[in-house]
């Protein structure tokens, strides 16, 4: 009993130090506002190549700018900005003070603190120079086992809101939470005994907290977490030496192992040789192809876009704002596009964010039956968006935007460099026509595709997902998810395939030695609060179907021929896409017509997506059950954000879109929200391994008879006066 108790006090010492080392590298507030001002020089040829000011400000009554503000003195400008660092400080200062957390201030733990949205309709009547609407904070909290609901007038100095959730679930982990879990097997002798009888020493054990989901009793009434754990000997790429069936569980309020599951001793920890992806350990490695030169795409006249007030972007003819978020990532807002006839701004969309995403691994075994990941509900989506990589993850002109967060003790904290903003020019083309010659018409009309990325990358855990919003001089966006970073593979006693008897399922491929890439999809479900010319809007599925021609009126046999059919209620909406009854699915403004008399709308059109193929009575698909549709459409409920119900962790699957839209309410002609969901079937192969070249996939919201004719006709094409001539290096 000494002996665990002193482990037990070894482990909570290094928990704490964990915690502190973690927060001190990347949870820390920036001593100064970063000025993305560093650039490489260009060789002699224009003046321009040379300068160093190339991305220019702009000052005014109110900092519209392409550099960082200050968060330390920064103030809310617009009714959507997130909280800033004094109002966090502020919430948990008044949260303090009132009872129960008042005579508890060390036993409970902040999930979410953030903005308390103001009502739609306060939004949408608020002008840039009128008051700010009261600031208030949306806090869940965890006291006593208990989750807090709360909301805190941060002008009153008052709770006006406090509930106790009764759902099954729980609310989002916090970073703490995850940092102490994966320490805290250390804290048991019989994980360590077991460690060390699979050959791995201690000093070289990574461990990864993995959601359990819900199966039944024994994930009931308390907060469970479990835990497997890899060999770092030799490789920065743990993730590919996996100590196979090796899996703990741990209960996250006390930090006490509740079980541990040993099997699979059989199988070895895979070598992991050359599976390190860091370039200062392959430097000496050169690939043999041709070496690529650096490409830099430069903006002679500064960037175009303009960001206000830290949140608020001006961009071509888009207007809207950017936030932040720890479970979205990040939420854009209030999009409208200025009309090529009649300079109106017109509103598009009120709110677009991912709303949740589901990873279910296709491996029914002990130690990965469980796998079956809510990474926004379980994880926090923007919790795990790492720091941008200037030059690689974004261009050097991009603007960066950090995220201002709240930890488990209330405190803020800065996540630098989360989203990054910058004008994309890959050489695509916005319209061309070029006449031919047998017209005698000397016409080539051709116009440049320039575009506004918003971006912002997630690390969770092993795999990477950037997320890009791009906003077109068109009028469309689109939204392109990329997946990469390291599989999570399983370990297998198997080095070739020709050792594997017939009948033995792997439930993957193998990769490597001893390494098998799991199957798996990626589900990532959008919230898309649509409000085109107004709120009240209509969802019309366009179908397209072969009609048969009378042979007595042309020498054709058939055409297609588009009907249309207004959902009258949700389950009218609820859309599984077929490829041989295609449709097209459009949200129209009823009220709102063209000069010719069509109704204004834009539409949602699907690219390579995924179905989910699992049974709907499978325990992670009855929580995941939002992803039995690839659309759906719901009235606005300012409490029906979150695809997988308010809190995911070890739900029960009872508060989700699914369940919400078999009340089957109507949603013609009102204030309705479109949910999309991108999938991705994932069988691994080996050039997955160590590390996954992107694969992306995207859909797009295009306008549909919203403008009266082409919005971009009157764009200039580029002439060669606009751009400076810089000369390649070598030849300087």
């Amino acid at each position: 009993m000494e002996t665990t108790s002193l482990l037990r006090y070894v482990c909570l010492l290094i928990s704490g130090l964990l915690v502190v080392l973690f927060t001190s590298t990347w949870l820390h507030l920036p001593n100064t506002p970063s000025d993305n001002a560093e650039f490489l020089d260009c060789t002699k040829y224009s003046p321009w190549c040379t300068s160093k000011n190339r991305i220019q400000s702009k000052s005014g009554p109110h900092q519209t700018t392409t550099r960082k503000p200050n968060l330390r003195t920064q103030l809310p400008h617009h009714p959507l900005d997130p909280l800033t660092l004094q109002e966090i400080t502020k919430t948990r200062s008044i949260l303090l003070s009132h009872p129960p957390f008042s005579t508890s201030s060390s036993s409970f733990t902040i999930h979410s603190l953030v903005l308390q949205e103001p009502h739609k309709p306060e939004v949408l009547s608020w002008k840039p120079g009128d008051p700010i609407p009261t600031r208030q904070a949306s806090v869940i909290a965890i006291l006593d086992d208990q989750t807090h609901i709360l909301t805190v007038d941060l002008s009153s100095e008052k709770i006006t809101r406090h509930d106790i959730s009764s759902a099954s679930g729980y609310p989002t982990m916090t970073i703490e939470d995850m940092t102490t879990a994966t320490v805290a097997p250390l804290a048991d002798p019989i994980f360590n005994r077991t460690v060390r009888s699979r050959g791995v020493d201690l000093s070289d054990l990574a461990c990864l907290p993995i959601s359990p989901g819900w199966f039944g009793k024994k994930e009931e009434y308390r907060r469970l977490i479990k835990v497997q754990c890899y060999s770092m000997q030799g490789t920065a790429n743990f993730y590919m030496r996996p100590i196979e069936g090796l899996t703990v569980v741990i209960d996250m309020d006390t930090k006490e192992v509740v079980g541990i599951s040993d099997r699979d001793r059989d199988v070895p920890i895979p070598k992991g040789t050359d599976t390190d992806y860091r370039y200062a350990e392959l430097k000496n490695k050169p690939l043999p192809m041709r070496p690529l030169n650096p490409i830099s795409i430069e903006q002679p006249k500064g960037p175009s876009f303009e960001v206000e007030d830290g949140h608020r972007v001006k961009w071509a003819n888009w207007e809207f704002h950017i936030k932040p978020d720890p479970r979205a990532g990040v939420v854009i807002s209030d999009a409208k596009v200025r009309d090529s006839d009649s300079g109106e701004l017109r509103r598009v969309m009120y709110k677009g964010m991912t709303s949740e995403l589901f990873v279910p691994y296709m491996d029914p075994t002990d130690a990965w039956y469980f796998k079956t990941y809510m990474d926004a509900g379980e994880y926090g989506f923007g919790l795990q968006a790492m720091p941008l990589d200037p030059l690689n993850d974004c261009p050097r002109y991009a603007y960066y935007m950090d995220g201002v967060f709240a930890a488990a003790d209330g405190k803020p904290f800065v996540r630098e460099n989360m989203v990054c903003v910058f004008e994309r020019y890959a050489g695509d083309i916005g319209w061309r026509h070029a006449e031919s010659p047998i017209t005698g018409m000397g016409i080539r009309e051709v116009r440049p595709k320039v575009t506004l990325v918003v971006r912002m990358a997630a690390s969770v855990a092993n795999y990477d997902y950037i997320v890009d919003w791009e906003f077109q001089t068109d009028g469309l966006i689109r939204i392109k998810v990329g997946l990469s970073g390291i599989l999570m593979v399983k370990g297998s006693p198997y080095s070739n395939l020709n050792q594997v008897p017939d009948q033995e399922e792997m439930y993957g491929t193998i990769l490597s030695e001893n390494v098998i890439g799991v199957i798996h999809d990626h589900y990532i479900t959008f919230y898309l609060d649509m409000d085109i010319d107004g709120s009240d809007n209509s969802f019309v599925k366009v179908n397209l179907a072969r009609q048969e021609t009378d042979p007595r009126e042309s020498p054709r046999r058939s055409y297609l021929k588009a009907k249309r059919e207004t959902a009258k209620t949700e389950k009218d909406a609820q859309i599984k896409l077929k490829l041989y009854e295609p449709s097209e699915f459009h949200v129209i403004n009823p009220s709102k017509r063209t000069r010719v008399g069509n109704p204004v709308g834009y539409k949602v059109v699907s690219a390579g997506t995924a179905a989910n193929l699992m049974d709907h009575q499978d325990p992670p698909q009855l929580r995941g059950a939002f992803t039995n549709n690839q659309i759906w459409v719901t009235p606005y409920n300012k409490s029906e954000e979150w695809a997988g119900g308010l809190f995911v962790y070890q739900s029960k699957g009872e508060d989700t879109l699914a369940v919400w839209s078999e009340r089957n309410r109507p949603i013609e002609n009102k204030d309705i929200v479109v949910w999309y969901t991108l999938g991705f079937h994932h069988i691994p192969c080996q050039e997955d391994y160590p590390i996954m070249p992107t694969v992306s996939s995207s859909f797009d919201l295009k306008p549909v008879n919203f403008f009266n004719s082409n919005p971009i006709l009157r764009v200039p094409p580029n002439l060669e006066k606009d751009l400076p001539v810089c000369t390649p290096a070598a030849s300087a």
